[in-house]
């Protein structure tokens, strides 16, 4: 909400934050283009990813966006306008049609939109420089690029999450930009995300690497080029996947890169610095697996989450699988048609009750301190991808073995 907002906005303030907001204007739209109100203003009609560029409406959609967003931040210096992996372009009908005359390229339409999107930031805020993601941009020649007037308006944002990042490609990269007329130009790391779509515990040691390579890379680049770099945090790898590593679970990963890039690498006086200000005994950067979930606001979350990622599906599908009187004694047949040697039960209904009870207890838990920080949404979300499918088996075995139970009777 606004509200909500402008609480954030406060925080960031009076901890020395300035904030850039970021509107997806071109790809990423399904927040937008899933609603049946806007889903005339898709490029291609069956898919809600990219915004039709050629409507007069898409362009009033996206000022409104825009207005309101800028309305609820003071002095505000940047917007970044989004741009980045417009799939699907130019496969729409109205592109197709546009696409016909000899001189319109999907390129030229690609940019032509990022400069009718930039102008109107341009020209309502003038105060405000917009930023685009670069991917779109990557393969485009000088030529059209210098000629299109895009690099007078936006300032592009180059990213790459992977631990071997290319650093002499970025350089190259970076050198035509400015040939194409760019001045400036920002980085994009990650710090969370990147690693696996349904990831639930963060790699510190891939994202570290990934600072490394792009430092090697600011190395090699003018100092005067450089306008920063956004160390990104995913929660989603778009709006309809399932959500990846928890805020809470990447702060130590965050707090690595951060003081990588403030100290030019990663020592171990740096890593005796990060430990300090987590409150942690022992950081591993080249496992998941953490001896120490640190003192930091969310750690709880950190550890809870580390035990349940680690542990709950093993050991129900130890119990449920690997356990020779349940897969003996009671499997799917016995359990439908509620059979039990009385004599086996023992030899496994102690361990499934107390496994279930063990878990159910971390998991209330977790549900009590994600409740400090996460909206139910969040919560039942999280719980329903990660936690439930083996909670569920487990709680269904030790139903059925009453059942059973009960039918001996």
């Amino acid at each position: 909400s606004a509200e909500e907002l402008a609480a954030l906005l406060r925080l960031a303030r009076a901890q020395g934050l300035e904030a850039v907001p970021l509107v997806q204007s071109f790809g990423h739209m399904e927040f937008v283009l899933k609603h049946r109100e806007f889903s005339h203003l898709r490029e291609v009609s069956a898919f809600p990813n990219a915004l039709n560029p050629h409507r007069e409406e898409s362009r009033r959609l996206l000022a409104a966006m825009i207005d309101q967003v800028v309305a609820l931040h003071e002095e505000l210096r940047w917007l970044h306008i989004g741009c980045d992996e417009v799939y699907y372009l130019g496969e729409g009908e109205e592109s197709k049609q546009w696409l016909q005359h000899q001189e319109n390229t999907p390129e030229k339409l690609c940019l032509s939109h990022i400069k009718a999107v930039a102008s109107y930031v341009a020209s309502s805020y003038p105060t405000v420089t917009p930023i685009v993601w670069d991917d779109m941009l990557r393969g485009i020649s000088e030529e059209v690029l210098s000629e299109s007037g895009v690099p007078q308006l936006v300032e592009p944002m180059i990213w790459d999450y992977a631990a071997d990042l290319d650093v002499e490609s970025k350089v190259l990269l970076i050198e035509k930009y400015r040939r194409c007329g760019f001045s400036k130009v920002w980085f994009a790391s990650a710090f969370k995300g990147a690693t696996g779509v349904n990831q639930s515990l963060t790699f510190i040691g891939h994202h570290l690497k990934n600072h490394l390579q792009w430092l090697k890379v600011v190395s090699n680049t003018p100092a005067d080029v450089i306008q920063g770099i956004a160390l990104t945090g995913w929660q989603r790898y778009d709006h309809f996947s399932v959500l990846c590593e928890l805020f809470p679970v990447g702060i130590p990963s965050l707090a690595v890169c951060l003081q990588a890039l403030k100290n030019g690498g990663y020592s171990e006086k740096v890593k005796e610095n990060v430990e300090k200000l987590l409150g942690m005994s022992n950081l591993e950067v080249d496992t998941f697996m953490s001896t120490s979930s640190g003192t930091f606001p969310g750690s709880n979350i950190l550890a809870l989450v580390t035990q349940i990622s680690f542990y709950l599906r093993s050991s129900v599908d130890e119990l449920l699988e690997r356990n020779r009187y349940v897969t003996g004694w009671f499997s799917p047949y016995h359990r439908k048609r509620k059979i039990v040697h009385p004599i086996i039960m023992h030899h496994f209904q102690p361990d499934a009750i107390s496994l279930l009870s063990k878990w159910n207890a971390v998991v209330q838990d977790l549900q009590a301190a994600m409740e400090q920080v996460f909206h139910k949404c969040t919560i039942d979300e999280w719980m329903e991808e990660n936690v439930h499918p083996s909670l569920q088996k487990l709680q269904q075995l030790v139903d059925d073995l009453d059942e059973a139970i009960k039918a001996q009777e």
